[in-house]
This record gives C-alpha cells, sequence and structure tokens, in this order.
C-alpha cells in the first residue's frame, strides 16, 4: 500500500458526502496535500478534531487516485481553539492561511511552512498584537516567494533613503524624482516599522503608535493583493484600519 508520513498544517477543510471531510494541509516535504479525512465528522471519530484549520499535525497519508487519504494523525501543535477564541486573532489567522493556500503550488516550500507554522503559534499565544503578526507574517511570504519590498533605498533607482512614496507596483518606496502623479506619501514612521516587520524587529515594531500601524496595515494589504493578483477575502474581516495606499490609475495592473 503506498503510504507516506509528513508533517502539515491544516489551511482550509470541506464538508463532503455525510461523514468525511476534504482537508486542504501544507505539508514539510510533500508541498500542498488535498486528502480525504473519513468519518471525521462523526462524534466518535479518533481524529476529527485534530483536522482543523490552524492545526498542526503528523499525519500518515495513503496515495489515492485523485486525493489521497488521512490514515493517522498525531496532534504537534493544537493552535485552533486559542486562535478561535479571539476574534482578532481568528482574522488575521484566516488571512494567512488563505495567503498560504494561494502562494504556494502543489510543491509547496518548506521555508513557507516554517513561516506559517511559526506565525500560527505565535498569534495563538498572544506574543505580538494580531495585526502586527499578520503584517509581518504576509511580508515574510511575499518575500521568500521573490517579491521582498524595498523600505529603505529607492525601489527603482536604488537612491539611498528613506523616501517616503511608496508605490506598490513598483516594489516599494520611490524617490520624489520617479515617483508616479498622485502618489500618497508616508508618514515618517511607516516605512521604518514596515522595515522592522520585515526584518522581525518586535521591539521597534510594537514601539509604533496606531495611526502608523493602520497606514502599514493598508500597503501590506496593497502590496499582498497585488502580487497575488487577486483578493484576499479573509481580509475584509479584519479592522485594517485608515490610511490604505492606492495604485495611481497609470501603473496599475488590477487585481483579478
Amino acid at each position: 500500500m503506498p503510504t507516506y508520513r509528513d508533517e502539515a498544517v491544516v489551511l482550509r477543510t470541506h464538508k463532503l458526502g455525510e461523514a468525511d471531510r476534504i482537508v486542504t494541509m501544507l505539508s514539510r516535504e510533500h508541498g500542498k496535500v488535498r486528502a480525504v479525512a473519513k468519518g471525521v465528522r462523526r462524534t466518535a471519530s479518533r481524529f476529527g478534531s485534530r483536522l482543523e484549520p490552524f492545526m498542526v499535525v503528523d499525519a500518515q497519508f495513503y496515495v489515492g487516485r485523485s486525493l489521497d487519504i488521512v490514515q493517522q494523525a498525531e496532534s504537534l501543535g493544537a493552535y485552533g481553539a486559542d486562535i478561535v477564541g479571539d476574534y482578532a486573532r481568528y482574522t488575521a489567522a484566516n488571512v494567512m492561511v488563505e495567503t498560504a493556500d494561494r502562494i504556494t503550488g502543489d510543491e509547496g516550500g518548506l521555508q513557507q511552512y516554517l513561516l506559517l507554522v511559526g506565525a500560527l503559534r505565535s498569534l495563538a499565544r498572544g506574543e505580538h498584537a494580531p495585526g502586527l503578526t499578520l503584517d509581518s507574517y504576509l511580508l515574510r511570504c511575499l518575500a521568500i516567494a521573490g517579491w521582498a519590498p524595498s523600505f529603505v533605498d529607492c525601489a527603482v533607482t536604488g537612491a539611498p533613503g528613506p523616501h517616503t512614496f511608496f508605490v506598490v507596483q513598483l516594489g516599494g518606496v520611490v524617490s520624489d524624482a520617479v515617483a508616479p502623479p498622485g502618489t500618497p506619501r508616508l508618514a515618517a514612521s511607516t516605512p521604518a516599522l514596515l522595515g522592522a516587520l520585515l526584518e522581525g524587529r518586535w521591539d521597534a515594531a510594537e514601539a509604533t503608535d496606531e495611526r502608523t500601524r493602520a497606514q502599514a496595515s493598508g500597503i501590506v494589504a496593497a502590496y499582498a493583493q497585488f502580487h497575488l493578483e487577486r483578493t484576499l477575502r479573509s481580509l475584509e474581516h479584519v479592522d485594517r484600519g485608515a490610511d490604505p495606499v492606492r495604485a495611481p490609475a497609470s501603473v496599475d495592473r488590477g487585481i483579478a
């Protein structure tokens, strides 16, 4: 019987029949896995509660024709209860797993897996404000995918910063000389916060005020959706604050 074992974090689930679920997971070594968990919706299920979103498991799979089958699942990170019990954590976690689902193909990636597990663990433990944890995750996730933004030097000319114009389509902050007409100017503290979130400098990030965080969140949301080329539906339930950054029409390629 062709089987394999791997660590995986549950991204989403769908009902199948009367008692089964289709579980989509991002695994450590086998990329994104879609598998059937038989009987998990029955109250007597041995591992149904372990295969809920935000949970990290050590699972054994049977290789099926179209979908694999979950044979066993042991909990490695029971983050679901601590996340679901807090609205801010829950909405942030939903954006994280939706982003991971969209940005990873079947081949997945170890870095993306480790980043998501670490972010969910931090969120469940309440180590930082949920909004900061989410924005840091999104920036690092995009950086791993090859879309690391520049928050100091000009993303177009390389001119040394700091700069306070930000253009989503151009990859970060830009100098006054190349900023398209209508580009919003950021508060001086916002690029510094974004850089701290990208680099994991939490002391600097947590020292910022709410207005700076709100403007940074708007930038992160716009930047993530531009590169994913679609709207993150979970974001509409997150309080992203004010001051979103909109792209000038002259360079907007649109979001599907």
